[in-house]
């Protein structure tokens, strides 16, 4: 099974993010909550946590592109067993 990861909202006010840096590359495993990608914002920087365990599947929006909330950033093929945080 695929999982989308998508844009979070990450304040009242933003509406969109720019995507710093990948800190995972297609084909990567990646854990629950392991980080997966830096985005910037007006207001903040952050690292966004993989939602499943898995592996990069591919990686959709690249380094220095800005996307709404809510837009696909990657897909995550799920390792069997593996359960949404």
């Amino acid at each position: 099974m695929t999982f989308s990861v998508t844009m979070p909202a990450l304040g009242e006010s933003v509406t969109e993010g720019t995507v710093t840096r990948w800190l995972k590359k297609e084909g990567d495993q990646i854990a629950v909550d392991e980080p997966l990608l830096e985005v910037s914002t007006d207001k903040v920087d952050t690292e966004i946590p993989s939602p499943v365990a898995g592996v990069l599947q591919k990686i959709v929006v690249q380094v220095d592109s800005t996307v709404a909330v809510g837009a696909e950033l990657a897909i995550i093929a799920e390792s069997s067993g593996a359960t949404k945080a």
